[in-house]
């Protein structure tokens, strides 16, 4: 076999394209387009015209789908076999010729790369051209005009233009840069300036999702640093529902969301708090705290380690404590920048 796809009943453009070059190829093309005629029998070149004339034939032949092999098994010349396979299956080149216009000015890159898009419209060219060729002067006195090179120009154009309005709306910035220019590109230009830009913005977002992660480990790292300072369990008891003390009133100050357990003022209180401080977001979140060292730790280590705190705190006058929490705030704060930087 001379080539590897074989003729059916919509392929006939493709099929007779790859014949021709493979017969050209071989030096035999001039054997299908009836410039060598059959000799007569008597003629010395007869043998050798009919070797080569039946080689041909055993290639079209195996180059041919099996039912449409079967209709010409008969076949005795190669030019007669050849005009009748283009006879059968190029009377539709019209209505092909109106389904790739169709879809070359309607085709859209959607989910495919940029290359992968190019091809599959190139594709769409090629075939339209092989249907529609650009006329070329046929004079005995060649013209002086170049009307083949403005048709070439005006083809490019148009190839540059549907390959442009195909992609996506990503690509809208460069796709107007490229219509400014002048004069425009080719179509191989406008392509290498398309891929440029995609590997950009692919490159844009590997830098994205790096960063995205490296943002996720920090927001851990500090939420686990948040949680042993005490801030991630008193953001827990905040609205109603996540304090399992809401609502409950304290049988020692008579004070609402928390129980005599976590009391302040029968415990002692903590270092962040202010007296007079009227907020229950406070209270309710130091009872929080409690509550976690409540599940962890034994009865008797709580008892001691709250009357040792309760005794440390009435140790310091209201100027030493005050002086503490400013230094306690100031050190969250510069935490707190470092960890968003």
């Amino acid at each position: 076999m001379l080539v590897t796809q074989v003729l059916n009943e919509n392929n006939y453009s493709s099929w007779s394209r790859s014949m021709r070059r493979a017969l050209l190829s071989k030096n035999k093309i001039k054997f299908v387009d009836g410039s060598i005629k059959k000799p007569q029998k008597t003629d010395t070149l007869f043998d050798a015209w009919e070797r080569c004339n039946m080689m041909i034939l055993s290639w079209i032949t195996k180059a041919l789908s099996p039912h449409i092999a079967e209709s010409v098994i008969y076949a005795e010349e190669a030019k007669d076999l050849w005009d009748e396979l283009k006879e059968r299956f190029s009377k539709g080149d019209y209505f092909k010729i109106s389904d790739l216009l169709q879809d070359i000015h309607s085709i859209k890159q959607g989910e495919r790369g940029v290359s992968q898009f190019f091809t599959d419209l190139k594709i769409l060219w090629e075939e339209l051209e092989s249907l529609r060729p650009i006329p070329t002067c046929t004079c005995q006195v060649p013209c002086s005009c170049d009307l083949s090179r403005i048709f070439l120009k005006y083809r490019e154009m148009e190839h540059v233009i549907c390959f442009l309005k195909g992609l996506n709306d990503s690509y809208s910035t460069i796709r107007t840069q490229i219509h400014l220019m002048d004069p425009l590109p080719n179509i191989n230009r406008v392509f290498s300036l398309i891929m440029q830009q995609e590997r950009q913005e692919k490159q844009g977002v590997v830098d994205i999702k790096a960063l995205a992660s490296m943002t996720d480990r920090n927001n851990q790292w500090r939420n686990q640093g948040n949680q042993g300072r005490g801030y991630g369990t008193r953001g827990q008891g905040r609205g109603r529902g996540r304090n399992p003390n809401y609502g409950k009133q304290c049988s020692y100050c008579n004070k609402m969301n928390h129980t005599i357990d976590e009391c302040y003022s029968k415990h002692g209180y903590p270092p962040w708090y202010k007296k007079g401080d009227n907020n229950q977001e406070k209270r309710s979140d130091w009872s929080s705290v409690n509550i976690c060292q409540n599940s962890t730790e034994p009865e008797g280590t709580q008892n001691t380690q709250q009357t040792g705190n309760s005794n440390v705190f009435n140790s310091f006058t209201t100027e030493q404590m005050e002086k503490l929490l400013r230094m306690i705030d100031r050190a969250d704060e510069s935490s707190h920048k470092i960890n968003q930087v």
